[in-house]
């Protein structure tokens, strides 16, 4: 039996295979020289969130074994990756700036929606309380600063 027929949330504990935990630790050949590299891939994402090289055995030909110590390591190691590029992504879709206008302290938001098929972004004005004073869809390169956004507030918060 293979591991693509295995139940794919059932554990694997395999010298070059383990599963556990919503992760995926393969060590493969690595292409680019003569040692082993570990790719680890959170469940239900097409692609490895880590590739890195992997310590060769004590025969100096293959890889050492996968064990639980070391897949802890790479799960711990793999997510964070995933955490910084997401706190990446999230802030190129996301700037806020506070300004100072006719209507008093506000804040004004531009969240960027990377739509295949409409890509836009949306423009948004809070008062220093919280309330929302304005939404306006603009061009998803529409430029965020605080001549722009206080140009929006002061001119009553029509479309910029």
């Amino acid at each position: 039996m293979n591991d693509a027929t295995l139940d794919p949330t059932e554990p694997i504990h395999q010298p070059r295979l383990w599963r556990d935990n919503g992760w995926t630790a393969r060590v493969i050949k690595n292409e680019d020289d003569e040692g082993w590299a570990v790719a680890m891939v959170k469940d239900g994402e097409p692609e490895p969130a880590l590739i890195g090289p992997w310590t060769m055995g004590r025969d100096k030909k293959n890889p050492k074994p996968l064990d639980t110590n070391a897949f802890n390591t790479l799960v711990k190691t793999a997510s964070e990756v995933v955490r910084r590029h997401e706190q990446h992504l999230q802030a190129t879709l996301h700037r806020e700036i506070a300004i100072s206008c006719q209507a008093g302290r506000i804040t004004v938001a531009l969240d960027i929606v990377p739509d295949d098929d409409d890509p836009h972004a949306l423009l948004r004005a809070t008062s220093e309380g919280g309330d929302a004073l304005a939404e306006v869809k603009v061009s998803a390169g529409f430029k965020l600063n605080r001549a722009s956004a206080t140009a929006w507030a002061d001119g009553g918060f029509g479309r910029p």
